[in-house]
């Protein structure tokens, strides 16, 4: 690892913020999850902070499923990120845009169009965050009445996202000629027909959107089982994972680069970025009175279904105070899963406990401190080979951004592991990726 390396760092923005009781604290707005102008005040704080890029997740179904008390007990609305995007582009300029979108529930030609257009009128800084789509209780959105095997929802995945690709390289760069004079406004040499015939997708193309200055939008991975670190070794530009510990995240960091090479591709052309949950104060004892302040508002009943949420396991039935049962492997399957079984019997926790050291993160590594503590602690991963740089989750928003912001990212600058201004206006800028 060199020193002229900096960290790449992402918002990821949540609803309220990323802890589970996030929405039950005073300091911040009622109405979040529904309230424009406060994403716009996120977002303005974001580009202010230098931020390579904001990220947001999605899920095509209400939280809670048919649970009444949990859709009592927690929000269970918001707006769509793609939509919300759209409008942040226009009150920003250079700060990247990235969302999710599914490949289980969407075709690629909208997908590829939808991400082109954000591309072309946010000035080239958009970013597609794949998924296969992990609630089964998505599909009876979608006229199924189960969800898929995860096997098939990968192998769609591979093939939807070699469509994706294809179809933003309908149009060279310079294949729009618009000559009023002679009467030709493209260039029909310049036009490539992607004609795509597969095993679940037959898409002639082309996209009906030109290129933008970035070429095209950046790919984005989420997943971490071997399906996902697969389909991000051949397709993703970024990757965010959950990882828990330092040495599990040097494994998975070694894992996906080795194998971004064995498919002929250069390391560096893969960022992979775990997520970080930052609680940060003037000193570690503000910011341990911020977090605990937010674990005293968490519902047992939210907390229970929390797990359920990250594991497809139904927690309800044992005792709160009790040790957390013996979980077998879903049908879907998941990474996540096994991290907090494993986090659970690595330090004996009942299942009150185990909600409560995932409240924030769900998964994901914890710091709470000064700016030093966590700057520290990002340091140590980011030099010692865990992370390219970090998905940075707020416990509440905007109190925690702006805390990250006005806190950390000075005491980053000044260790030269962050920039101090942006040096470029596209998204693959920001991230050092080449043109596509």
């Amino acid at each position: 690892m060199t020193q002229t390396r900096q960290m790449k760092l992402g918002a990821f923005l949540y609803p309220y913020g990323h802890h589970i009781a996030a929405w039950r604290d005073p300091a911040g707005p009622i109405d979040a999850s529904i309230n424009f102008p406060s994403y716009i005040e996120l977002a303005k704080t974001a580009e202010r902070g230098l931020f390579d890029l904001i990220f947001m997740a999605d899920s095509v179904t209400v939280a809670g499923g048919d649970n009444e008390s949990l859709r009592r007990l927690s929000y269970v609305a918001w707006i769509d990120p793609f939509t919300l995007l759209s409008g942040l582009a226009a009150v920003t300029s250079r700060i990247g845009l990235v969302c999710t979108a599914t490949t289980t529930f969407d075709q690629p030609y909208l997908i590829a169009r939808r991400f082109a257009s954000l591309d072309l009128t946010s000035g080239g800084r958009a970013g597609w965050n794949l998924v296969t789509s992990s609630n089964p209780n998505e599909a009876s959105n979608f006229g199924l009445d189960k969800h898929m095997a995860t096997s098939e929802r990968y192998e769609r995945a591979f093939e939807f996202a070699q469509i994706v690709r294809g179809l933003w390289k309908s149009w060279d760069d310079d294949a729009f000629v618009r000559d009023r004079e002679a009467c030709v406004f493209s260039d029909p040499e310049k036009l490539h027909v992607l004609d795509h015939r597969g095993r679940f997708y037959k898409v002639r193309g082309p996209l009906n959107v030109a290129r933008s200055p970035q070429g095209q939008p950046v790919m984005v991975q989420a997943g971490a089982s071997e399906d996902g670190k697969n389909l991000a070794a051949e397709t993703a530009e970024v990757v965010f994972t959950a990882q828990p510990t330092l040495n599990g995240a040097k494994e998975f960091y070694d894992d996906l680069k080795s194998r971004v090479s064995a498919r002929n591709r250069d390391p560096d052309d893969l960022k992979i970025m775990p997520g970080f949950f930052i609680t940060v104060g003037r000193s570690k004892d503000e910011a341990i009175e911020k977090y605990d302040r937010l674990q005293k508002l968490i519902h047992p009943e939210v907390g229970v279904k929390q797990l359920y949420n990250l594991t497809g396991f139904d927690f309800s039935g044992y005792p709160i105070d009790g040790p957390v049962p013996d979980v077998p492997p879903t049908k879907e399957g998941s990474s996540r899963t096994n991290l907090l079984v494993d986090m659970a019997r690595r330090n004996g926790l009942t299942i009150r406990q185990l909600y409560e050291r995932i409240a924030g993160g769900r998964g994901h590594y914890q710091v709470c401190g000064s700016p030093k503590d966590v700057a520290d602690e990002m340091e140590r991963w980011f030099v010692e080979g865990a992370a390219d740089g970090f998905n940075v989750m707020a416990p509440v928003l905007p109190d925690g951004l702006n805390d990250f912001v006005d806190l950390v990212i000075p005491e980053l600058q000044r260790r030269k592991l962050f920039r101090t201004e942006y040096s470029g206006r596209t998204l693959r800028d920001h991230l050092g990726l080449r043109m596509q």
